[in-house]
């Protein structure tokens, strides 16, 4: 009956409205217009529906223990009029629901099991770095290890390291459920390592500029983008002369920043020094958990390389830098957390600033984020 509807209303459209409108009954073609558009908006109700329905069957399938859960999810991810849908099956956001609730062996005996040709190469290499951030041994397992050397090298996520580096363990990849999850950023000042200037602070601007390249910016705020963050920004200084980590502080809020503008003598500005495990962290949840509105559907394996991206821009290496080479410039810096009460920072959601002094002290770098727009 449906279908008679439709090829009803077709033959009104292309083979009446014409007419119809030359003999000057535009109001005929109003009326078939409108139907179409009716329908055209149930379809896409009906759509969104049914891709949301999708979604759930597939977090039943990721987050329900055992093998054969994960071997009807591959068969589903196979399935043309799935992939068609395009409902809740990007690969890193189903890697990241795997990594949380299968068994390693399962994983490993499923989707690192190249038996057949299929199209789950995105699927394993966003697979294999939720591994490695969960402490995986790749070493122990023949299909990882086969994986670590033969994923494409072309693939952005190829320039990560294929193990866990130490400043990486504590990576927080918040709590999922079928149903939903809930996770909370990080990103309160820690009482320890405090380097809070006296106030009142200097009133005279630094006549520092910033240099920042589009291709640093687009790296230092990487994570804030793929968390969808309400707003973020970078700069890049280098004074003439080197700086002693102890200036630092000082130095920040006379600094030509958006994120200091406005902010006065006595307003608030604290700050600390912080290690690098935990500025990577707050990097990671940024882009793993998302803002407040976000749906933290980004995944592990992304998250990892937008925090890694942003790690090696504000500690200064080069543009090509390997991931060994980015390491060691992020482990010679010194790294900082700060908050302040300018207006840039809403201090209503979740708001934060990380500054780095590059290992030769004569470069500083900057992310601020805000999760309010």
């Amino acid at each position: 009956m449906k279908d008679d509807a439709q090829d009803a209303l077709r033959s009104l459209v292309w083979g009446t409205v014409e007419d119809r409108v030359a003999q000057g009954d535009a109001a005929y073609a109003h009326e078939v217009g409108s139907r179409l558009a009716a329908r055209y908006a149930a379809a896409q109700e009906r759509a969104r529906d049914d891709a949301r329905s999708l979604s759930h069957v597939v977090r039943v399938l990721a987050l329900t223990p055992g093998r054969e859960n994960v071997v009807q999810l591959l068969r589903l991810l196979d399935d043309r009029n799935a992939q068609a849908a395009h409902g809740g099956l990007q690969p890193r956001s189903i890697a990241s629901l795997l990594a949380r609730s299968q068994s390693v062996a399962d994983l490993v005996d499923t989707v690192f099991d190249r038996g057949a040709r299929d199209r789950h190469d995105e699927l394993r290499d966003c697979l294999f770095h939720e591994l490695v951030l969960r402490g995986v041994a790749v070493e122990d397992f023949r299909p990882l290890r086969y994986w670590s050397g033969a994923r494409p090298g072309w693939h952005a996520l190829s320039w990560l390291p294929a193990h866990r580096c130490d400043f990486e363990a504590g990576a927080d990849f918040g709590t999922v459920s079928i149903h939903g999850g809930s996770c909370a950023m990080p990103t309160g000042l820690p009482a320890e390592g405090r380097v809070d200037p006296p106030t009142p602070r200097t009133a005279e601007r630094s006549a520092l500029r910033d240099v920042a390249t589009a291709r640093v910016q687009e790296a230092v705020i990487s994570p804030a983008e793929a968390g969808n963050w309400g707003d973020s920004a970078a700069w890049v200084f280098r004074p003439d002369e080197a700086v002693a980590p102890e200036q630092v502080p000082a130095l920040l809020p006379t600094l030509p920043m958006a994120c200091v503008e406005g902010l006065g003598p006595t307003g608030r500005f604290e700050i600390a020094v912080r290690p690098l495990d935990a500025v990577w962290r707050l990097l990671f949840a940024t882009a793993s958990l998302g803002g407040l509105y976000a749906s933290g559907g980004y995944g592990g394996a992304y998250a990892r390389l937008a925090a890694w991206h942003s790690m090696a821009a504000l500690s200064g290496a080069p543009a090509g830098a390997s991931a060994a080479e980015a390491e060691q410039y992020a482990r010679q810096s010194t790294w900082f957390h700060f908050e302040s009460d300018a207006a840039w920072f809403h201090n209503e959601i979740y708001d934060y600033g990380i500054a780095a002094l590059s290992p030769d002290r004569r470069r500083i770098a900057v992310l601020a984020a805000t999760d309010t727009d």
